[in-house]
């Protein structure tokens, strides 16, 4: 009884809209005509729909790139601003400030910073005018080359996660007793190797989670996309929900953005699965204070 409130939420807001995802994903709906029956064929649109596995690509590299940085560089930073000295707060707000900003507001000013006469390339060509004086210096596409969109993009979610990361593995680090530095600095553990011998086994659950939250978060990227770079140049930096959403609200192909919508729940609900595995492995296996 005390769960129904919130079941009965979920299921009108989740349960229930997921049920009608899998419904319209069997029919050819396009809000201009009733839904027609197809059965399977928009799953047989899919496997063979070279744009969709394009994108699917593009969202597994997104995944590889960036969840190691996320899940290693914002401990890294933990452990910097966990120091007890003066002005410590002051680094963990700078560090912070990016996680509270607005995507929309914080891509469009990485756009304007990729442009070819944006601050980026002005530092490089200043940078090298030194190394080259006399020639004239190309700018780089950073946001219209298929080699380096989709990693632009990348290095914005990046810059963005740092901090929400960082916080998390703060109120880690923070919990971990002084008594166990102290003890380890009698056996000789000191600078970073105490970080090594101590820091990371008992961090364990925690790298697991920002793992396995920075890889849903990364599945399912859309804001970056659609503000800097629109899926392009020639679908280099389209991910799985972007292209979703060019299928429902721009071709308004509702039952085969559906579709696309059911691989990226198999896809979230894998990653879910695999966290709750190894939230389990890692609370076992971690030793006990």
């Amino acid at each position: 009884m005390f769960l129904f409130p919130a079941l009965f939420v979920l299921g009108l807001t989740v349960f229930w809209p997921a049920l009608q995802a899998f419904y319209l994903s069997l029919f050819s709906y396009d809000l201009l005509q009733p839904p027609q029956w197809i059965g399977f064929k928009n799953f047989q649109r899919l496997w063979s729909d070279e744009v969709f596995w394009k994108t699917l690509q593009n969202t597994f590299i997104y995944i590889i790139f960036v969840v190691p940085i996320l899940a290693i560089f914002p401990l890294g930073l933990a452990i910097l601003v966990n120091q007890k000295i003066w002005g410590i707060r002051w680094f963990r707000t700078a560090y912070y400030v990016p996680v509270v900003i607005s995507m929309v507001v914080a891509g469009l000013a990485w756009k304007w910073l990729y442009s070819e006469t944006g601050l980026l390339n002005q530092l490089l060509q200043y940078s090298l005018s030194f190394v080259l004086p006399d020639s004239k210096l190309p700018t780089i596409p950073w946001l219209t080359s298929p080699n380096l969109a989709l990693f632009s993009v990348m290095a914005v979610t990046i810059w963005k996660g740092l901090g929400y990361y960082m916080v998390i593995y703060l109120a880690g680090l923070q919990s971990i007793p002084a008594e166990l530095y102290e003890a380890a600095s009698l056996e000789g553990s000191e600078g970073w190797r105490k970080h090594w011998d101590i820091t990371l086994p008992l961090m364990r659950p925690y790298i697991v989670l920002v793992a396995v939250i920075s890889a849903i978060s990364a599945t399912k990227v859309f804001e970056e996309v659609y503000i800097m770079t629109q899926g392009g140049p020639l679908n280099s930096s389209k991910t799985i929900v972007y292209y979703l959403y060019e299928q429902a609200f721009q071709n308004l192909e509702i039952g085969y953005a559906c579709t696309i919508g059911l691989i990226l729940f198999l896809i979230v609900l894998g990653l879910s699965i695999l966290r709750l595995f190894f939230t389990q492995f890692t609370s076992s296996d971690t030793p006990t204070l």
